[in-house]
């Protein structure tokens, strides 16, 4: 049979990606090498049987503020987000802890003397983005609402440790170092407060959601709604060769650079092949997941509230951690970022009992064991934490890439999010989704707008792949189109 296209992978932006194309009345094949879709976004017993951990993401601000996924049909297709009262907690060594609501007032007042600060950074950002959404999570081109994007890039392209400037408290300081540290990169680098500021106007416009159930509820309801509109999903084929696959006039990859070169490197131009082997990865992360006798015994009760803690104190010990990983070397105090669903979610352990799951950086590649280091940061601020593990399941960088072959190195962002890999990954061309090949595009993370539960690299690709083989009057979308009445 003949597709008007295949899409390899079946992670949040492949399937974003199939369904884009599916909702124009295309015959779409989405391929999934392992037996159930979802990429970063699984849930599985790791540690004792009726203990549910996500396998990779675990909370998902850009999937709730994410221009597209806010257009589909999630909810009938069995998919319910809770919202914790807080988004994220950051607990400091005095036993208190900052806070992100929904309320951008409460939350600014926290700061004391930064209180006007914070609002003067965030609040535009909250105000212009539902305008500038689809501009920041995509890639380069003609805008819409340029002063609001001109405005957001002032601030979003400075560094994370160039903004804390504008504050003058520890506490202040502290919370927007967690916020930027997502970036995996040094706080010190250009554009590290882009990722902090997108984190805290969704934080204030929608909150950070966890999926009811775990997070592989977020792929089964796409992977359901792309099913109701007629397209075809097959499980357990790994494709290796472009051989293997079913003659189409697109193919679209949700994979990196590095699988790309593998699978059709030898079809793409000599310069587009060089471009695609100097694409950067970024450092790598070290994920446990506890099984627990009872809730995080934070000394900070504000942390009871939140669905995320940020657990590193200081900018400065964030900063040292984070450039640490970027150079080749592994924190005595490493940043972690924890989530504990089970508190908010009681489907994902037994009566009284929760889960809870939490990473550091470490350098790409790392096979250093940080189970120690994890634990004495959560128990720095949670004294009696150990006492509650039943269990734990640890994976160091190799076996992340091993279960997920996107993460490169142990990289869960698709490439490292530097200057000149924030627009134009994976190469820089009119379109970042197109290869040099004439009806292959790229629609991972490794394309804008990168890392994330969003969809949104794959339904850029998409939509660019539309324009090119499928525009209005082409004969085969027109034909399709009237096939549907």
């Amino acid at each position: 049979m003949e597709y008007d296209a295949v899409v390899v992978g079946a992670g949040p932006n492949g399937l974003a990606a199939a369904i884009t194309l599916q909702r124009e009345g295309l015959s779409v094949l989405l391929l999934e090498a392992t037996q159930t879709v979802g990429g970063g976004t699984r849930t599985a017993e790791l540690t004792v049987p009726g203990f549910y951990h996500d396998v990779c993401s675990a909370i998902h601000p850009l999937a709730a503020a994410s221009p597209f996924f806010t257009t589909l049909p999630l909810a009938e297709h069995g998919l319910e987000f809770i919202y914790p009262p807080a988004s994220a907690a950051h607990p400091f060594d005095d036993g208190t802890a900052a806070i992100l609501t929904r309320s951008l007032s409460d939350t600014a007042q926290q700061f004391g003397e930064d209180a006007s600060a914070y609002r003067e950074l965030v609040d535009p950002m909250v105000r212009d983005w539902p305008e500038i959404a689809e501009h920041v999570l995509g890639p380069l081109r003609l805008l819409r609402h340029p002063w609001k994007m001109m405005r957001f890039g002032w601030q979003a392209l400075r560094s994370a440790q160039s903004t804390s400037k504008r504050f003058r408290t520890e506490k202040a300081k502290g919370f927007w170092a967690g916020m930027a540290a997502h970036s995996i990169m040094p706080l010190t680098h250009t554009a590290t407060a882009a990722i902090g500021l997108v984190l805290l106007a969704t934080g204030h416009l929608r909150g950070w959601p966890i999926p009811r159930g775990g997070s592989q509820q977020v792929a089964n309801a796409l992977a359901s709604y792309f099913l109701s509109l007629g397209g075809k999903l097959e499980t357990g084929v790994r494709v290796t060769s472009l051989d293997q696959l079913p003659s189409a006039r697109v193919v679209l990859f949700d994979i990196t650079p590095k699988q790309l070169l593998e699978i059709a490197g030898h079809k793409f131009t000599a310069t587009y092949n060089w471009q695609l082997r100097r694409y950067k990865y970024g450092p790598g992360v070290f994920k446990i997941d506890w099984a627990l006798d009872g809730p995080i015994p934070f000394r900070a009760q504000e942390c009871e509230r939140a669905g995320t803690v940020h657990i590193g104190g200081s900018f400065d010990e964030i900063a040292a951690s984070e450039h640490a990983a970027w150079t080749g070397r592994h924190p005595d105090r490493p940043f972690v970022l924890l989530a504990q669903p089970s508190r908010f979610d009681s489907s994902r352990a037994p009566d009284g009992k929760h889960t809870a799951w939490a990473y550091c950086h470490v350098p790409n590649g790392s096979t250093v064991d940080m189970t120690e280091a994890i634990e004495a940061q959560v128990e720095r601020f949670a004294p009696g934490f150990r006492e509650r593990i039943i269990a734990r399941h640890t994976m160091n960088t190799a076996e992340l890439e091993q279960y997920n072959a996107n993460y490169i190195g142990g990289d869960i962002n698709g490439g490292a999010f530097r200057l000149d890999q924030i627009f134009t990954r994976p190469a820089l061309r009119r379109s970042p989704y197109r290869t040099s090949a004439g009806n292959i595009y790229i629609c991972s993370s490794s394309t804008p707008p990168g890392g994330g539960v969003h969809g949104m690299c794959g339904y850029h690709a998409a939509q660019r792949a539309l324009r090119d083989f499928f525009s209005p009057g082409n004969v085969v979308l027109e034909s399709k189109k009237r096939e549907r009445l």
